[in-house]
C-alpha cells in the first residue's frame, strides 16, 4: 500500500490531465514526488500504420500466446515497474502505481497480458477515454510477448472506433512497429479531435463513453469515472471474432494486414 504521505492523485486530475496532454512521471520506485510531462515531441502509433513483420505475423499465428484484457493489472503495473537490465531506475513509483490502480477500479486504466503456459509473460497497460488511449508501458519476459500485445491492443482500438494511440515517447522498438514522432501542436489538435462530442451515448462498437454525447469534452472528468470505456468492449468484440477462426492469432494478422 502507499504510505500516508504518499496520497495517490486522484482519477479525476489524471484524467484531466491527459484530456491536456499531460502525464505524470516520478524520478525513481521511491521518489515520493511526481512532475508532470507534456513532450515538445509526442510519439504516437498510427492504428493505419501499425508494422507487421513476417516474424510478428508468424508469431502471431503460430497461436503462441494466450492474450486477455484487463485480467492481470496489478501483476502488469508492477512488472513494468520491475528492475531492468538495460535501464538502472523506472518512473513508475509506488505513488503512481497506486494511482493508475484506483484509476483502473474506475474504469479508466486498462491492461493487455500475453501468457504462455498459464504464466504471465508480456503485457502492456495504459489511460483511455472518449476515442484516446494513451500507452504507459510494456514488458516482455520472452520474445514478441510484448509486441504480440501491441498488436491485439491495436486490433482491439480498431474495432472500437478508437483515433489516437499515445505512445509518448519514442524508442527504436516501438519505431520498429510504426511509431512515429509529431509536433507538440499537432498531437494536442489530433487530441481535441478524438475527444470531440459523440453523436450516440455508446454505440454498439464504438469507442464513446456512456454520457459522452451532448454535454461532450465539457463535462467534468470526473463525472466519467465510472463509464465503460470501448477498450474492454472492442477486445471482447475481437476476441470474440477471432474466436469463430481457427486460429484467432491468425485472424489478428490478417486483420491488421488488411486495414495497415
Amino acid at each position: 500500500m502507499t504510505p500516508p504521505d504518499e496520497p495517490i492523485i486522484p482519477p479525476e486530475l489524471l484524467l484531466k490531465a491527459y484530456r491536456a496532454g499531460i502525464f505524470p512521471m516520478a524520478d525513481s520506485r521511491d521518489d515520493p514526488e511526481v512532475f508532470w510531462v507534456e513532450p515538445r515531441m509526442r510519439a504516437i502509433l498510427p492504428l493505419d500504420g501499425f508494422h507487421l513483420s513476417r516474424s510478428l505475423a508468424r508469431t502471431l499465428r503460430r497461436g503462441r500466446f494466450t492474450v486477455t484484457c484487463n485480467a492481470a493489472f496489478d501483476s502488469v503495473i508492477d512488472a513494468c515497474a520491475a528492475p531492468r537490465p538495460e535501464a538502472e531506475e523506472s518512473w513508475i513509483s509506488r505513488r503512481i502505481r497506486e494511482s493508475y490502480r484506483k484509476l483502473h477500479a474506475v474504469g479508466h486504466a486498462h491492461s493487455i497480458e500475453t501468457w504462455a503456459d498459464g504464466q504471465l509473460v508480456g503485457g502492456l497497460y495504459g489511460v483511455g477515454f472518449a476515442r484516446v488511449f494513451c500507452g504507459e508501458s510494456m514488458f516482455s519476459r520472452m520474445n514478441d510477448a510484448s509486441k504480440v500485445a501491441l498488436a491485439w491492443l491495436v486490433a482491439a482500438l480498431r474495432r472500437s472506433g478508437a483515433e489516437l494511440l499515445d505512445c509518448q515517447f519514442t524508442t527504436p522498438h516501438l519505431a520498429s512497429l510504426g511509431a512515429v514522432e509529431i509536433p507538440q501542436e499537432r498531437y494536442l489538435d489530433m487530441l481535441r479531435h478524438a475527444q470531440r462530442p459523440h453523436s450516440s451515448v455508446l454505440a454498439p462498437d464504438g469507442f464513446g463513453v456512456a454520457g459522452f454525447g451532448a454535454t461532450g469534452v465539457a463535462a467534468a472528468a470526473g463525472a466519467e469515472t465510472g463509464a465503460v470505456l470501448g477498450l474492454p468492449a472492442g477486445f471482447a468484440a475481437l476476441l470474440a471474432e477471432a474466436g469463430s477462426s481457427s486460429s484467432p492469432g491468425n485472424f489478428i494478422a490478417q486483420s491488421l494486414t488488411h486495414t495497415s
